[in-house]
């Protein structure tokens, strides 16, 4: 599963440090659960595993339990990973590129577009004949756009991701 890349894009997105994260997961999935350990075991510095093991709970993908040491009266934090967690997050992650792309697919068949070749500015026809198909920004003439090659990736990605 940590070495799928959308779960390593997952990783960076939330913590900002791939590397220490997937150690820190490993060892976590290894069956070391307080900070220490893991931090004992991957050598990374405690504060760095804390600092990530802090983000992976804001994320909803750790949780943790408290306990009091009776001796000590300190508290000691038993983390776990939950992976089922991440697999809701790439589901949410999947469902909005897929809105994203189908909401860019009926965008550009619902509209025909017109670009300054000057500055690449694009406008809708409404926009481009208010102006007399003259760029607002800089005055040169607008020249249709076929977007047909724009449609067809478009549906094409519609394809790899279904």
């Amino acid at each position: 599963m940590l070495s799928d890349p959308t779960v390593q894009e997952i990783l960076m997105d939330i913590t900002n440090d791939e590397k220490s994260s997937v150690s820190i997961i490993e060892c976590m999935l290894k069956g070391k659960t307080t900070d220490e350990e893991i931090a004992e075991e991957t050598e990374i510095r405690l504060n760095i595993v804390r600092r990530v093991l802090y983000k992976l709970y804001d994320a909803g993908i750790a949780t943790y339990k408290r306990s009091k040491d009776p001796e000590t009266q300190w508290y000691t934090y038993s983390w776990n990973f939950e992976q089922e967690k991440v697999s809701e997050i790439i589901s949410k992650k999947y469902e909005k590129f897929s809105r994203e792309i189908e909401e860019s697919l009926e965008y550009e068949e619902e509209n025909m577009f017109f670009l300054c070749r000057a500055n690449g500015h694009r406008y809708k026809f409404e926009e481009a004949s208010e102006n007399n198909f003259q760029c607002p920004n800089c005055g040169g003439s607008l020249e249709y756009q076929d977007n047909s090659t724009i449609i067809v990736e478009l549906k094409q990605m519609m394809e790899r991701i279904a």
